[in-house]
């Protein structure tokens, strides 16, 4: 969808003076435009060409797309931009137990993709901001790095963020005190209801043949600062310990430039044909053949990048017939030959082949 939006389409919905984060420019004509901070005042007259009757729903839009906000306090790298990349999710409806259906499996979807990613995100309730008067769900990975402030209860598990929260900070089902914590916010979905669909005449003819608002969700996960919420909980003091799900690459293969010549050219011919190896066999992999640094700064390097799993080569572990294979969690590593690298990384559930 364009990321340029006429003004027209957001002073539709009532949203083009009430947005403070919207950027908005002007053309050489005069014409005026909004930077895609979301998308409902794209996507619903664009539904529009496709719903005439309830035969033409349910259905759903996506995509991944670059987004804008004018955020007063931009920080953080990826955790909070003005420019950054999102996945957003539209979908629209007949019934309000048709959409309540989806809404609740998306809500089991996004789980899933948290949780694949190596994090352990939060739903929390909130609400709708920019977007709707209804109360909506974020998902949150708690760290201590995190801007927002949450109230979980420590018994059945709810969570609110604390814009929303009970005003007396008591869990309404357990009626015990919520604990508080920050998170970063990664995702969340929204219940539209038919504010878009009334505002933008997105209507639909029933089983009866009258003539209803569709029901819309949305559906919105920060890609880029889901990278940047990773990092924050998966991290020592030494570096990103990467997941293994969303690890730039599998393994890192760290050659040691030995004392001679021709013991570099030994280290540095084993290590290529390493790489080789894995690389035929689906693995990702990042090789360090840097002969001028030092083994004590690629070691700093690997740590700081993190690899899930490193594969050191050097003049000592070729006389051994074998490399130093370390686990980036653990402390220590251990010698294996190198006939058996290959299926000892293919058997270790921590290397995901790419």
């Amino acid at each position: 969808m364009p990321a340029l939006h006429p003004k027209e389409y957001w002073e539709q919905t009532g949203r083009w003076n009430t947005v403070d984060v919207l950027y908005k420019v002007t053309s050489r004509t005069g014409k005026a435009y909004g930077l895609g901070a979301s998308h409902e005042e794209m996507v619903t007259p664009l539904a529009k060409k496709f719903v005439q009757s309830y035969r033409d729903l349910p259905f759903a839009v996506y995509q991944i797309q670059t987004k804008f906000r004018d955020e007063l306090r931009a920080k953080g790298g990826v955790l909070r931009g003005r420019e950054f990349g999102m996945k957003d999710a539209y979908s629209f409806h007949a019934t309000r137990a048709d959409f309540q259906e989806f809404y609740d499996r998306m809500l089991g979807v996004y789980a899933r993709v948290y949780e694949r990613c190596g994090v352990r995100a939060l739903r929390v309730r909130a609400s709708g901001g920019m977007f709707t008067e209804n109360i909506s769900d974020e998902f949150h990975v708690v760290t201590p790095s995190g801007e927002d402030h949450l109230l979980q209860c420590a018994a059945c598990g709810i969570a609110y963020n604390v814009e929303v929260a009970p005003p007396d900070r008591r869990c309404p089902t357990c009626g015990v005190a919520l604990v508080e914590s920050t998170g970063i916010e990664v995702g969340n979905t929204f219940d539209l209801d038919v504010k878009y669909s009334t505002a933008c005449d997105l209507l639909f003819v029933d089983a009866e043949g009258v003539r209803r608002p569709v029901i819309m969700g949305c559906y919105g996960l920060g890609i880029t600062r889901l990278v940047g919420a990773i990092v924050e909980a998966n991290h020592d003091d030494r570096g990103i310990i990467w997941p293994a799900s969303v690890a730039p690459y599998a393994v890192h293969l760290v050659g040691i430039a030995g004392k001679t010549d021709a013991e570099s050219v030994a280290v540095f011919g084993a290590i290529e044909t390493m790489n080789d190896t894995l690389e035929a066999a689906g693995m990702a992999v990042l090789t360090d053949d840097r002969a001028e640094v030092s083994a004590g700064q690629k070691f700093a390097d690997a740590d700081l990048i993190g690899i899930p799993r490193r594969v050191v080569v050097s003049t000592r572990t070729l006389a051994a017939g074998g490399v130093e294979l370390k686990n980036r969690r653990e402390k220590e590593g251990r010698t294996i030959p190198i006939a058996e690298l290959l299926s000892a990384l293919q058997a270790d559930g921590t290397v995901e082949q790419h």
